[in-house]
């Protein structure tokens, strides 16, 4: 089976590894740097997190569109991954929330302009009846990154925690200065060992105009997305409710390993399961766990509680992050992938700036818990949604 897995599937999954070792080292302690090291208060967490992939989903659509345009994904994915790389440098020098803010947007920036060529590169490079498959491989190799650099940041803090009550901005610029290593080895990767797939050299040149050309299917999808990610607010509320329950920085560390380790296990199944049956069940699934997950956490009486939590939240993830991705190409003709993956991940980031932003209003208005008790409920109505959808679209040769 693994044999008969393309080469570019390998190394874009090698510079997601890379990358997310480099990412999670840094992202997961920004917001505890800024609410405990800065003063920073949960609002302005909101939104540095909002902004940060509102401003990545500007570019994503333009460069999902710009791939398919070009015939190219490959230069483009390689670009945006320079910049988050360059991004890290940011972080090292951070000596206020707003340095911060910038380091964390620049990040997202490279995110926007990688993830729509990177996600065709895949599709295109893959028969249909192994796309999740590839996905969930991508998606393994990423999260296994995500868990690295979480153990990574967990070892640095332990290190520090016993002789300081708080992290301090030294130990955060120096875990950035680590983190500029695997970040830069993740470009390099792609660089060198991607290449374009036949296909695409055979089609540059304008692709289909209009929203029409990606089929009425895809655009209902997208709605539902979209009332899902609403309830998707940025994972450091987790952290802070954690934070509320009694949890210091590492033992938070070691819950987001857990969660790492958990969605990096069941990616490659899930997505090989979504091969075999509906996709969209698998999704509906992980929908409907995300919304026990909240659910949960607003009920959350105890540090053990939030251990159950995290490690739930991973099969969520898990389930439904690359099955999702599988079914945006099952669902478009093939010369317009670039610019689906494009609009689904501006979906996505559009709506983790009002998500996150009315997280922060919720919290500081109501407590800890209301924001999750508005992400749950959210979650439910966009699940009871995509269990109504049959995806229409002439384009899914397979039930969706």
């Amino acid at each position: 089976m693994w044999r008969k897995i393309p080469r570019n599937v390998w190394a874009a999954s090698l510079a997601s590894f890379l990358t997310d070792v480099s990412s999670e080292m840094v992202q997961n302690l920004v917001p505890l740097f800024l609410a405990n090291a800065l003063g920073v208060g949960s609002a302005v967490i909101g939104l540095v997190e909002g902004v940060a992939e509102a401003l990545a989903s500007l570019l994503k659509v333009a460069s999902g569109a710009l791939s398919d345009r070009l015939g190219r994904r490959k230069g483009l994915a390689v670009f945006g991954y320079l910049l988050s790389a360059l991004s890290k440098i940011g972080f090292a020098v951070a000596t206020a929330w707003p340095h911060v803010a910038l380091a964390r947007w620049g990040d997202r920036l490279g995110k926007g302009v990688r993830t729509a060529p990177r996600d065709a590169l895949i599709a295109d490079s893959i028969e249909e009846g192994r796309r999740g498959l590839a996905f969930g491989l991508h998606r393994a190799a990423d999260t296994a990154g995500a868990l690295v650099g979480v153990l990574a940041a967990l070892a640095a803090v332990a290190w520090v925690q016993g002789r300081e009550p708080l992290l301090l901005a030294a130990t955060f610029r120096r875990i950035a200065l680590w983190a500029l290593l695997p970040a830069f080895l993740a470009v390099a990767a792609l660089a060198l060992l991607a290449e374009e797939p036949r296909s695409e050299r055979r089609r540059p040149g304008p692709s289909p105009a209009g929203p029409r050309a990606l089929g009425r299917g895809f655009w209902v999808f997208l709605g539902l997305v979209a009332v899902f990610e609403l309830s998707n607010s940025a994972d450091a509320f987790l952290a802070l409710r954690a934070q509320t329950l009694g949890a210091d920085v590492v033992e938070i560390l070691a819950m987001l390993a857990l969660f790492n380790l958990v969605y990096a296990a069941l990616s490659t199944p899930a997505g090989a399961l979504s091969d075999r049956v509906p996709r969209k069940a698998v999704i509906l699934a992980g929908w409907t766990v995300y919304a026990l997950v909240y659910l949960g956490a607003a009920l959350a009486a105890s540090r053990t509680a939030m251990w159950a939590v995290y490690a739930v939240y991973g099969l969520y993830y898990g389930v439904a992050y690359g099955t999702t991705r599988a079914l945006v190409a099952d669902l478009v003709p093939e010369d317009r992938r670039g610019t689906a993956y494009g609009a689904y991940a501006t979906v996505v980031g559009l709506m983790a700036f009002p998500a996150s932003f009315v997280a922060g209003l919720l919290w500081d208005a109501y407590g800890p818990a209301a924001p999750f008790f508005f992400s749950g409920g959210l979650a439910l109505l966009a699940a009871l949604g995509l269990l109504l959808w049959r995806p229409p679209s002439p384009h899914a040769k397979r039930p969706g």
